[in-house]
């Protein structure tokens, strides 16, 4: 197997010549010239697509341009793609655009409905050591395969906000799918978050990151770390849940935009007033839970063995299967429960 081959379709595109596309593109709408072109390009909007998914105030902000020249723009983006009124049928055709990465388990991929979702974001929560940050290790190195293998030839963002991204995971990963590990970890970049700020910062400066380097798979491990510590107290409530609403939001973007998969862990909490039912609950509450597209609870088993339970899709049924975690990554168990 000629792991090169694969790996080397991973690459980052040639900078100048994609600009100049970029700028063609944009420069397409009425009233678009060089210099808007510009502006917008250097604040990541590098896509009509994106442009037009994007509220005009939030694009005035961070393009330094007046609101109401946002909003002609944001209303011409949407002209331009035809983002207005479709049938569902139309709508079942977009839908093809959709792809997934192999989690490196059939059971856990058949739960997620074929892999991990491009154009939406999946959740993974659970206690430590329940595996999310071995599933994020494993698909950054499957999204690197090619399409009939179950990888999209592309590279992975990974977000880290706890430390605990180990390129030594990594090589055992690779080697276990044919891949060259050096070819592997060239092919993900990875970013240390340190606050919630800066990990607001890195997201919206990944706009123009993803079409630029080819990436496909966006991970943050995990998302509330940060937040959780920052904002303490029933008196800051508001205010991070607010900040976590925009975070989400941007990832949504990004994730519709590119056709990008956006994968993130979260932390969890137990509550002691519960008598009946799983008193363990995701951090974020109720603007976490309606931001996220699909979301999978994890537990410990015996040994390696963990639970992935399916706990909201808009399509997938609630269902429960067995997964291993393995010195190779995510695995099939190899006795389910």
């Amino acid at each position: 197997m000629n792991s090169k081959k694969e790996t080397q379709k991973a690459t980052s595109i040639d900078e100048k010549k994609w600009k100049q596309e970029v700028l063609k593109e944009l420069m397409s709408m009425a009233g678009v010239g060089r210099s808007i072109a510009s502006k917008l390009i250097d604040s990541g909007y590098v896509s009509l697509k994106l442009i037009a998914v994007t509220a005009p105030r939030v694009l005035a902000n961070e393009v330094g341009i007046g609101e109401k020249t946002a909003e002609k723009l944001v209303s011409a983006a949407r002209m331009a793609i035809g983002l207005e009124f479709s049938t569902a049928l139309d709508f079942l055709k977009h839908r093809q655009i959709i792809k997934h990465i192999t989690t490196g388990s059939k059971a856990l991929d058949d739960l997620l409905g074929g892999g991990i979702e491009t154009s939406g974001i999946t959740e993974f929560y659970g206690e430590y050591r329940t595996g999310k940050t071995q599933i994020c290790h494993t698909i950054a190195v499957t999204v690197q395969l090619p399409e009939e293998r179950g990888g999209l030839e592309g590279k992975a963002l990974y977000v880290d906000t706890e430390g605990t991204f180990r390129p030594e995971r990594i090589v055992p990963i690779a080697k276990r799918f044919g891949l060259d590990p050096e070819d592997v970890l060239q092919n993900i970049i990875v970013t240390r978050a340190f606050s919630s700020d800066h990990q607001i910062a890195i997201i919206r400066k990944a706009k123009k990151e993803i079409p630029l380097r080819n990436i496909k798979l966006v991970i943050v491990d995990s998302l509330t770390n940060h937040f959780r510590a920052e904002y303490v107290g029933i008196d800051t409530l508001a205010i991070r849940q607010q900040k976590i609403n925009v975070h989400l939001h941007d990832l949504h973007r990004i994730a519709y935009a590119f056709n990008t998969a956006v994968v993130v862990t979260n932390q969890v909490l137990v509550n002691p007033a519960t008598f009946f039912g799983n008193p363990i609950h995701a951090i974020g509450g109720n603007i976490v839970a309606h931001n996220i597209t699909t979301r999978v609870s994890l537990r410990k088993s015996k040994g390696n063995k963990r639970v992935a339970k399916m706990e909201d899709s808009p399509y997938l049924p609630e269902s429960e299967i067995v997964f291993e975690i393995s010195d190779s990554g995510i695995i099939d168990s190899s006795i389910e429960e």
